[in-house]
């Protein structure tokens, strides 16, 4: 019996620092990344692939701005679908070469994904996610006006768009990475959290303005698709109780129960751990039989049982 695991890559898994955004930046960064994953495949893992792109749709936004006198803005949801072709182009040539290396008979395929979004979620009228560049007050106010935009002034830095970011409910093309999955292919998904789209009154889908925590979204492909393992990949080894602060504690393994104690404790900081945390339990708590949460070159050693730290119901 093969074994099935969703990981999802964040951020630093593309782009290690302010330095090095540049696309050859991120392609070497995904090639480290892809090392890893295709050494927990040699392993016997089965994969599919969720992964951030928070900086790259921020990159689409800021082109689409400075050329809007001359072409079309793009829209978000457009944003998402052309970042997980992007971003899958990268993975999986990476991962194409390090099977050829490896003498390995495997491929990755990437799937443009839909997630399904409830278009009555309370995240619609309180949208809290920055998105795009900075602006004036006077810039934002039109926007605002003209384009019907939510803005707010971020942390004295200037004005930004901010969008809703709903929670995922289903994943359109669920049956497609499973079939695929089934077959052997390493499937990338799910990218960016899903295209967030909502169903309208006669059941058709509609892409929104929004976006959906990848965290959240790969903890929902992993229930679906009945995987055996949440792989969140980070920027730190292991989870740690008072983060940064002289009493840190790394973490080697907590339940369901000892991780909602924890959280409850403020340990857990959102927009960094505590989405990871989250998804982990969500996961958990529909049935998933563990998770891990570890940094890219560490996860052959995590899955070892050598570092990282597991999550068990």
């Amino acid at each position: 019996m093969r074994k099935v695991a969703v990981v999802a890559i964040g951020g630093n898994s593309l782009i290690k620092d302010p330095a090095h955004q540049t696309v050859p930046d991120q392609y070497a960064a995904a090639h480290e990344t892809c090392i890893h994953i295709a050494g927990m495949i040699e392993q016997g893992w089965d994969v599919a692939i969720g992964h951030g792109n928070g900086p790259q749709v921020g990159f689409i936004l800021r082109r689409s701005e400075l050329a809007r006198h001359e072409l079309h803005e793009v829209p978000l949801d457009f944003c998402g679908a052309d970042t997980q072709g992007a971003i899958g182009y990268m993975l999986q040539q990476n991962l194409y070469n390090e099977f050829r290396r490896r003498g390995m008979q495997k491929q990755a395929a990437t799937v443009v994904t839909q997630v399904l979004v409830d278009r009555n979620d309370p995240a619609f009228k309180n949208p809290t996610k920055p998105i795009g560049s900075f602006m004036s007050e006077e810039d934002a106010r039109k926007r605002r006006e003209l384009e019907g935009w939510d803005v707010i002034e971020d942390a004295g830095r200037g004005w930004r768009r901010v969008v809703p970011s709903p929670l995922p409910v289903r994943v359109i093309e669920r049956d497609a990475v499973k079939e695929l999955i089934d077959a052997g292919f390493v499937v990338i998904t799910v990218g960016g959290g899903g295209i967030p789209v909502i169903e309208d009154e006669q059941g058709n889908l509609v892409g929104v303005a929004a976006v959906i925590d990848k965290d959240y979204a790969s903890s929902l492909l992993a229930t679906s698709i009945g995987a055996d393992l949440l792989l969140i990949s980070t920027a730190v080894e292991k989870v740690a109780l008072n983060y940064g602060k002289p009493n840190q504690r790394w973490i080697d393994q907590m339940t369901v129960a000892e991780a909602k104690q924890y959280m409850a404790e403020g340990h857990f900081a959102p927009g960094s751990m505590k989405p990871k945390i989250e998804a982990s339990i969500w996961f958990l708590e529909r049935g998933g039989k563990e998770a891990l949460i570890t940094n890219p070159e560490n996860i052959e050693r995590a899955l070892e049982g050598k570092t990282g730290t597991r999550i068990v119901p």
